[in-house]
């Protein structure tokens, strides 16, 4: 089984969220998720200072076997990105926790990031997902 961290939330459509505090959460996409992927070649990334309401699509991933768009699930500002990704897309494959994160977000609203999925649940998901 994929690698699942149990302090993360997750989406039904594989974004992990992760509460860096003060109203920041740092996405990107699951283990799970990448490999449904494949190969990541590019990651066409938002800009600094975006404004997203959950359900806006927040990047595009091009990969070995589809391309993605990827919804927020959180409404807010683009505070950060992760500038390594654009040179190298296969940090999404090789680390997609740490060194694969997207993109950080300053919530307008923390009550959603409650709202999202808890590991177990993400997991049952993909169990079903599967079947």
């Amino acid at each position: 089984m994929s690698q699942l961290p149990n302090d993360l939330k997750y989406t039904d459509t594989h974004v992990w969220v992760r509460s860096e505090g003060d109203g920041i959460y740092t996405l990107g996409i699951t283990d799970h998720g990448q490999s449904q992927l494949g190969n990541v070649y590019s990651i066409e990334l938002p800009h600094v200072g975006d404004e997203l309401d959950a359900g806006d699509e927040c990047f595009v991933v091009d990969a070995e076997k589809t391309t993605v768009e990827i919804y927020s699930p959180l409404s807010g500002e683009i505070s950060e990105l992760n500038e390594e990704l654009p040179d190298s897309p296969s940090l999404i494959n090789a680390d997609p926790y740490d060194d694969g994160w997207v993109l950080q977000i300053r919530a307008s609203d923390d009550t959603e990031f409650d709202s999202l999925l808890d590991a177990d649940d993400y997991l049952e998901g993909i169990i079903e997902e599967e079947e």
